[in-house]
């Protein structure tokens, strides 16, 4: 019982996490030790979910879950069973697998109809799409509306819109690629992946679609803060452009520059705060040690 009050633990330790993590600013001046933490607590609650009706299940075995499940798995094949587990305890270590099973094909589902639509759009771009000496390496849209977007992938795509074009200066529109070009060199999209397969695994848990936003919000961050240390006052000024333009619809497995927050973004350009050092060495410590309990329990 021991095991499972600590995976119990941990999936109460990973929801307050989570709402600290939400409620603080210090995550929009460090992007990236933010997204680290989050990961850390998405990677902690799967397994802790998993664990916790594993732990219940061999209970009866008085060991760490890793050591139950081998034990377990041998008395299964020698036909016998220790007293006190029964078909209960056994259903209890199935959901825990079930858990682990819904988790993982949420992820492969997640994968694989990202894949496909961007090969449907990357598809549609070779029809649509041209190449501009204005913007070398990317590709321009014929549409009026301002639109500004990076397809990753192992050849990434970044488009803009003739309507971006002609809203942004020569200084905007590099400060904006490079936004782009940041998301493609970072492979954003796989930071992305776990909150997206999380979300739709857990639809019914608010602080798990509500993390989804945060990383999200957390990845343009982290594009605009590389955009920012090559075009440091023409990103604000791009990304006010793109806030007056009005609606902007990024097509599915893309990234887009004016998708979220845009005020926020602006005005966290605008005033430049790093977080005190301790207070990230923290946070990446409690990151650390959501992590590193599950994944002891399950080796041990």
């Amino acid at each position: 019982m021991a095991y499972a009050l600590h995976f119990a633990a941990t999936v109460l330790a990973c929801w307050l996490t989570a709402q600290v993590l939400a409620r603080s600013t210090w995550p929009w001046h460090s992007p990236r030790v933010a997204i680290v933490c989050w990961q850390a607590v998405g990677l902690a609650v799967g397994l802790a979910a998993m664990g916790l009706p594993m732990a219940l299940g061999l209970a009866a075995y008085d060991l760490p879950p890793g050591s139950a499940l081998v034990a377990l798995f041998d008395d299964l094949l020698h036909d016998r069973l220790p007293a006190g587990v029964n078909v209960l305890h056994l259903a209890g270590v199935g959901v825990g697998f079930g858990i682990g099973a819904v988790l993982l094909t949420t992820t492969v589902r997640s994968i694989h109809g990202t894949l496909r639509a961007q090969r449907r759009h990357r598809e549609l771009l070779a029809l649509v799409a041209r190449d501009d000496p204005a913007v070398p390496g990317a590709l321009v849209l014929d549409h009026p509306s301002a639109a500004a977007y990076c397809l990753p992938g192992v050849r990434p795509r970044v488009v803009v819109s003739a309507g971006a074009l002609s809203l942004l200066d020569r200084a905007e529109l590099d400060a904006v690629l490079t936004h782009e070009r940041a998301h493609a060199q970072e492979r954003h999209d796989l930071v992305l992946l776990p909150f997206t397969a999380l979300s739709r695994a857990l639809p019914w848990v608010r602080w798990v679609r509500e993390a989804y936003e945060r990383v999200a919000l957390l990845v343009e961050m982290r594009a605009d803060d590389k955009a920012r240390e090559l075009h440091p006052e023409s990103l604000a000024a791009a990304l006010r452009r793109f806030a007056t333009a009005g609606h902007r619809v990024t097509p599915a497995g893309a990234l887009g520059l004016g998708d979220r927050d845009l005020d926020v973004r602006v005005q966290r350009l605008l005033v430049v705060a790093e977080p005190p050092r301790i207070l990230l060495l923290t946070a990446l410590a409690v990151a650390s040690t959501l992590v590193a309990l599950p994944i002891s329990l399950f080796l041990s």
